[in-house]
């Protein structure tokens, strides 16, 4: 597998939704960019997770986390929590996310959260915010087949039930990715 050098890190509020999740892991396999994100990142998602989700219980959550941690090596960042006390934004709570970037050289935070991160503040660290669907916009743009493939493979996956291709595409809609899916229909009859 290729591996860019252009790194992300992904938000807590990215990783909630389980679709977007999975879709978002799927793109950090194709080399195009390194997906990162922190253990703090992990409990961050995963609890509000099960405060929303009383079905689901933090055994499968962990095991969720533990293999998004494996599939994707080297994607859990440490070592940045001295950097914390040090930033400023508008939520203190998310300069943990902040903090990660900056530890492992990340160009961009893919969060739904962008007033969180002003660009003012994130410039200086050479990062910029990004709506998850902006980062799949610019990933089309570089590599359609990267993106197209990913959405492929995670389709075929949804095997109980399986989900045809309008109803994969309305679920990617509702996690908010409409220019996503614009792109993406262009390619139905492959996905």
């Amino acid at each position: 597998m290729r591996c860019s050098a252009f790194t992300v890190v992904y938000d807590a509020c990215v990783l909630y939704p389980a679709p977007l999740r999975d879709f978002l892991m799927w793109l950090g396999m194709t080399g195009q960019f390194r997906a990162r994100w922190s253990a703090q990142i992990h409990d961050e998602w995963k609890r509000n997770l099960l405060i929303n989700r009383p079905d689901l219980t933090a055994g499968q959550l962990d095991r969720t986390s533990e293999l998004m941690d494996q599939a994707i090596p080297g994607a859990l960042v440490s070592g940045y929590e001295d950097l914390i006390a040090g930033l400023t934004l508008p939520d203190p709570s998310d300069r943990h996310v902040l903090a990660a970037a900056i530890r492992c050289n990340a160009s961009v935070i893919v969060t739904f959260n962008e007033r969180d991160f002003p660009d003012e503040v994130l410039a200086g660290f050479g990062i910029e915010a990004q709506h998850p669907d902006v980062l799949v916009d610019n990933l089309f743009d570089l590599d359609q087949a990267a993106v197209v493939s990913a959405a492929q493979r995670q389709r075929h996956t949804l095997k109980h039930p399986p989900i045809d291709v309008d109803r994969y595409l309305e679920i990617l809609l509702k996690q908010g990715m409409v220019q996503t899916c614009k792109s993406l229909s262009l390619y139905r009859s492959i996905l």
